[in-house]
This record gives structure tokens, C-alpha cells and sequence, in this order.
């Protein structure tokens, strides 16, 4: 490959075009620097080092990532998944039940591979640039910066900075302490969505539908892009999630039929639906019930009436063009309507908070404090550890005084409360029109 170039006496000379030359071009025109990508990696590198080390030394490193192997492990042998409440590959300190769809079992083939502390290892090191892809996604869905002088006008480096300070947050370095991949399948559908769909790919949708085989809160995204009008992404979504289930039925019937009819159903193999750190309408209904057999139908009742406001702010986000807005909608409905929503699902905080702090500078001086409070409010949230500093654990949740039941379902009042913000706002913007348009 080579270039032209002039020289000092207006003669063209041709030199050649070296692979790293050509690779520094290419992360230019990408907004990505080198030394970001140094930077970023390193996390990653650790990560894995970590998994080495932790498996010579014998540590006990992801109980979930541990799960994830053991599921692949049982696949492959053609044991069963669901008959009992453990796997036999689990090691003695990672003893639980596999609650995931077929598909997972399938996906996590890979992990197989390594010993488990070593695919812990790889899952946070995937997980830490999956966190980073969504936040580089998001910053490239908001208007750019009018001040080109702020440190997030450039991509790259506003990127590295909330990627590292992201892991401060509770449902992120939680999700990387246990192995989990909540940032991973938030990445496939954020990519999906905010990207491939955005630019009506024909490969729209089947991320969302991979995402949702490994685990089912993800088929909301189905709904939201068929709402939004990507109704063939939607298609797709739906075909891949159904083709993959279909083809655990071919290789594994048994274990896939025992799963739609039996274990889909069973909250208690993932754990009592009352424990602190479900943050779901469904843990709020039974902590605040002392478990009235009622309360997760009531729960339901919540959530159904609650998608009625939650459809119409998406739909008024995505009409005004802020697509990572309505996405975010969704995402947070979906935790707070799934049965069971840990601490660490709510890795959707990262893109929310990128879109608070991005929105600081564009307001007006005399909204100027409640953006700060508000976005303050929500990071403080998200970073206090409040769940893991309230009393919890074997029914204490079912005593917890007032102030201690807003604090520990912290998570839960969060959307909700700045959804009525949202709404109230637009009401009172809308009342405001109206009396200037009327005839004094």
C-alpha cells in the first residue's frame, strides 16, 4: 500500500503505507487512540491473569461463571440439567441449581475449556469491554458537545474515564465479583438496538434474540423494537430466540421440554423472591406483604399498570429522536416486572448515567440544580452499597422499619421516580402552553 505526498520543491513522492500507519488511520477516523486502547486492555489482561493465578492457588472465583461451566460440562456429558438442584461439574463452594434456558447451556460451551476460576477470568475480562462498547455506544448516540474544550468530547477518552469509573458501581463490580453476564447481554442489545437495527441492518434483531435464549428478560427488547417501528428486526429477534430454543429441542428434548413446562416457572431455584436483593416490584410486593400469597400477583397488577405510562414515555422519547432514552424506558420496566431482578441486573445504570452527566452542560442556569441533585441522586444509588449495609438475609427484609424499607429498595423507586419527574414535567409544560395560547 502506498500513499502520495508532496515534497519541499513541489515534486509528488510515493512512500509506502505501513500497517501500523494504516491502523493509526483507522482508530483516528474511530475517535479511539491507542493509548485508550492500552489503557482499557489492562483491565481485561488482569482479569485473566487473576484466573490463572486464582485456579493455581485454588481460589474461589466466580460462584455464577462456576454455574455457567458446570451447565456447558453436564451438555456435553448428556446429563441432565434440571433434574436436581446442582450440577456434578460445580465445585464444592459454587453448589446451585442451573436456571438458565438450554440455549445457555449451549453458549457457555466455550468456558468448558478452561478451569473455572480461569473462565471467570475471561467472563469479567469480556464483560469490562462489553461495559465499555455500551458506554462508547452510548456517548456516539448523544448530540455532540457544543464546548468542544469538555474532556467528553472526545469519544476515546470519555470512554476510558467512565469505564473505569463505572466499576465503582454496585450492580457492575457485583456482576464482575460473581462471573455474572448481565454487561454482556446488555452490550448485545444496546449494539442491536442503538446500532445494527438503528441502520435497519438485516441483521437487526438477532442479538436481542440471542441475548434473550441465554436468559428471557431480554424478549421486552422484541417489544420495543416492534413498537418503535422496527418490526422486522423484531421478526428476526423473535426467529432467533425461537430457532435456538428449537434446535435444544432437537439435541436435548428432554431437558428443554422439562424447562418450558416445569422449571421456567420455579422462582425458588433462583432464590427466595423476599431477599434484599431482588429488586423487582415482585420482591417490593413480598417484603412489604410479610409474603401474603397474593403479593406476586398483585406484582403483576403493578407492572400491567405500569406499562401503560412506561410505553408512552418510550414512545415520546424514540418520536423526539433520543433512541438511547427510550431504550433506557425499557430496560428499567423490564427490571422492575421481571420476578427476579438482583442488584447486579441493573448494569442498565451505566448508559443512564453517561446520559445524566452528558445532559449537565446543555442546561439552563435555572434548572442547573436539579439536573445536579437529580444525577447525583442516581449515581449515589447505584455506588452506596446500601443493600449490602441494611440488615438482610434470613427474613429479616420482612422487619425492616420505613426508612429502612426506602433505602433497601433503593433500586425499585429509582425509574420510578424519574419517570414521575418526566411525567409531571410534561404536564406542567404542556399546562404552561396551553395558557399562553389561550385569548387573554
Amino acid at each position: 500500500m502506498t500513499r502520495s505526498v508532496s515534497a519541499p520543491d513541489g515534486e509528488t513522492l510515493v512512500r509506502p503505507v505501513t500497517p501500523r500507519l494504516a491502523l493509526r488511520k483507522s482508530l483516528a477516523r474511530l475517535s479511539v487512540r491507542p493509548r485508550s486502547i492500552i489503557v482499557l486492555s489492562a483491565v481485561p489482561v488482569l482479569a485473566i491473569t487473576a484466573g490463572i493465578i486464582g485456579w493455581l492457588l485454588d481460589w474461589r472465583l466466580g460462584v455464577d461463571s462456576a454455574v455457567y461451566r458446570a451447565g456447558a460440562l453436564t451438555l456435553l456429558h448428556g446429563d441432565p440439567l434440571y433434574d436436581s438442584s446442582t450440577l456434578a461439574p460445580e465445585p464444592w463452594w459454587a453448589l446451585l441449581p442451573f436456571t438458565y434456558p438450554p440455549t445457555a447451556a449451549l453458549l457457555f460451551v466455550p468456558l468448558a475449556a478452561v478451569p473455572t476460576q480461569v473462565a471467570w477470568g475471561v467472563l469479567t475480562a469480556i464483560s469490562v469491554l462489553a461495559m465499555a462498547l455500551v458506554i462508547r455506544v452510548t456517548i456516539g448516540s448523544l448530540p455532540k458537545p457544543v464546548d468542544d474544550s469538555r474532556w467528553w468530547s472526545s469519544p476515546a477518552r470519555a470512554t476510558l474515564v467512565f469505564s473505569v469509573v463505572m466499576l465503582g458501581l454496585e450492580p457492575v463490580w457485583r456482576t464482575v465479583f460473581l462471573g455474572q453476564i448481565n454487561l454482556i447481554l446488555m452490550a448485545l442489545v444496546v449494539v442491536d438496538v442503538l446500532v445494527i437495527s438503528a441502520r435497519d441492518s438485516r441483521a437487526g434483531g438477532i442479538l436481542v434474540g440471542v441475548a434473550a435464549a441465554v436468559k428471557l428478560t431480554p424478549l421486552i427488547f422484541v417489544v420495543h423494537l416492534f413498537l418503535t417501528g422496527k418490526r422486522k428486526a423484531a421478526a428476526r429477534a423473535l426467529a432467533t430466540f425461537a430457532g435456538l430454543e428449537g434446535l435444544m429441542l432437537l439435541l436435548i428434548p428432554s431437558d428443554t421440554i422439562r424447562y418450558w413446562t416445569k422449571t421456567v416457572s420455579d422462582t425458588g431455584r433462583i432464590g427466595p423472591v423476599h431477599w434484599a436483593g431482588n429488586q423487582s416490584l415482585n420482591g417490593l410486593m413480598n417484603r412489604v406483604t410479610d409474603l401474603a400469597p397474593w403479593a406476586s400477583k398483585a406484582a403483576i397488577g403493578v407492572s400491567a399498570l405500569l406499562a401503560i405510562p412506561a410505553v408512552w414515555l418510550m414512545l415520546r422519547f424514540h418520536r423526539r429522536g433520543q433512541a438511547l432514552a427510550a431504550l433506557l424506558v425499557s430496560a428499567f420496566f423490564a427490571l422492575l416486572a421481571s420476578p427476579i431482578s438482583w442488584s447486579h441486573h441493573w448494569v442498565w445504570a451505566v448508559p443512564l448515567i453517561v446520559l445524566l452527566i452528558a445532559r449537565l452542560p446543555r442546561t439552563r442556569a435555572g434548572d442547573a440544580w436539579r439536573r445536579w441533585v437529580g444525577t447525583g441522586a442516581v449515581i449515589a444509588v447505584f455506588i452506596s452499597c446500601v443493600l449490602l449495609v441494611l440488615p438482610n438475609g434470613r427474613n429479616i427484609e420482612l422487619h425492616w422499619k420505613f426508612w429502612q424499607g426506602v433505602l433497601g429498595n433503593a433500586y425499585i423507586l429509582m425509574p420510578l421516580v424519574l419517570a414521575a419527574v418526566l411525567v409531571t414535567r410534561w404536564m406542567l409544560r404542556r399546562r404552561r402552553r396551553i395558557r399562553e395560547a389561550a385569548p387573554s
